[in-house]
């Protein structure tokens, strides 16, 4: 069943009357199709309505919609000839973060991303995309590797941060994170990072520290997410809403600021509604900004990469 957000029920409603009327055309042969379409136009005017006039809260609610594509979506449809590469060579393999080997459009490319699960089985075993200490040690391996073989790296973030667990704390969540940052930026090789969902505190920047960054358009990308600003600064995670919009996490408040470089148009109703098409719009953009990066040397890249995160700090001004 398709899962409807709370501000999506006049949608849920009208679909859920078109559905109900092939049912009953099919079960008593009745010839409902001239209402069905006249429904169906009304329910995608209300569609284009409500889409198009999200808030930054309710674009938090599609970011972590339970239907949208998942890292190892894109993998499946953008990634040819994939070998999956498990463990940090130190301590154990994490679920959460997904790094491998494989071609895109032709091109041998080191892959990483973030995966929450689309089950409830798999997010238990991704640990719904929180990564722990080891998954950032393996992404820094795989960024590692991928600048001695001189790979390109693309990476495909969906994390609401990294576990906050004791245990990660114990077994050193935030070096992990910083090194994996630090080879991210280090990285001698074409790196494109894509935005697919949440884009969580320094759990998502230790995977996106690239050359060029991308976001769909309603995923979110911040420092800390809307509950637990909110909770901070009003001790009341009800006030959610109020401190997403704050927070300037939207992919169009992010272009304006040049935190990232270009946005993905998404299918009227959000990346969920036509997967196969964000998967396409996803792939040539990657390939739009990876291609004139294969002609730079590894020196000109990470001197490029600085000033790109330096200016940052400079320029952008709420």
């Amino acid at each position: 069943m398709r899962h409807f957000l709370d501000f999506e029920k006049p949608i849920a409603e009208l679909e859920g009357k078109i559905e109900e009327l092939r049912r009953t055309s099919d079960a008593g042969g009745i010839d409902v199709a001239e209402e069905v379409g006249r429904m169906r136009d009304k329910a995608q005017a209300l569609l284009r309505t409500t889409y198009g006039k999200l808030t930054p809260w309710q674009k938090t609610l599609v970011a972590r919609h339970p239907d949208r594509p998942k890292c190892l979506d894109y993998i499946a449809a953008l990634i040819e000839e994939w070998t999956l590469l498990a463990g940090d060579r130190a301590f154990a393999d994490d679920a959460a973060v997904i790094g491998g080997l494989g071609r895109f459009r032709g091109r041998a490319v080191a892959v990483l991303g973030t995966e929450k699960g689309s089950d409830t089985e798999s997010r238990v075993i991704h640990n719904f995309g929180m990564a722990r200490p080891e998954g950032y040690r393996k992404a820094r391996r795989i960024i590692e590797l991928a600048s001695r073989f001189n790979l390109p790296i693309l990476s495909f973030v969906d994390t609401a941060g990294a576990f906050p667990g004791i245990e990660a704390e114990a077994r050193g969540q935030s070096e992990a994170i910083a090194r994996s940052i630090e080879a991210c930026l280090d990285a001698p090789v074409p790196f494109v990072a894509t935005i697919i969902g949440e884009g969580g505190s320094g759990g998502a920047i230790a995977l996106a520290a690239a050359d060029r960054i991308l976001m769909l358009e309603h995923s979110i990308y911040s420092v800390i997410s809307p509950e637990g600003c909110a909770s901070i600064l009003w001790r009341d995670a009800a006030q959610a809403a109020t401190a997403a919009e704050a927070l300037k996490l939207t992919a169009e408040d992010l272009r304006r600021l040049n935190i990232v470089d270009a946005v993905v148009p998404e299918p009227m109703g959000g990346a969920h509604r036509d997967t196969a098409a964000t998967l396409a719009a996803v792939g040539d953009k990657v390939w739009g900004l990876l291609e004139p990066l294969l002609a730079l040397d590894g020196a000109t890249l990470r001197a490029r990469r600085r000033e790109k995160f330096l200016e940052m700090g400079r320029n952008s001004v709420v």
